[in-house]
């Protein structure tokens, strides 16, 4: 799946829909999964139908279905790369410049 050509409310239901399947194959009910990391059920139907939860609670549910392993794939430590590293003398980058190489100034208009 393409997520970079879905919008924001497209990708909330389709995560919604990943948590309810992974609840499902966890064999859990909301209120057995509510139980477990002290969410209300309200919260749980809120984001299983694609409604937008905090961090916090999208945490507590995928602590809840054993699935907090998998934020290291959606976010990985990739790390500066080995010439990023030498142009800066072994130190890591501490902010960004601001400037985008994808952008040109005159391709943008409103």
């Amino acid at each position: 799946m393409n997520f970079q050509d879905m919008s924001d409310d497209a990708i909330l239901v389709e995560i919604g829909h990943r948590l309810r399947r992974q609840r499902l194959n966890s064999n859990l009910t909301r209120d057995g999964l509510a139980e477990r990391v002290g969410l209300s059920q309200d919260t749980i139907r809120n984001a299983e139908n694609g409604r937008n939860v905090s961090m916090e609670s999208l945490l507590g549910l995928l602590r809840g279905l054993k699935r907090l392993d998998q934020l290291n794939e959606l976010l990985a430590d990739s790390g500066p790369s080995p010439v990023e590293l030498a142009k800066r003398r072994g130190q890591l980058r501490q902010r960004a410049s601001g400037k985008s190489g994808n952008i040109r100034q005159r391709d943008w208009q409103w």
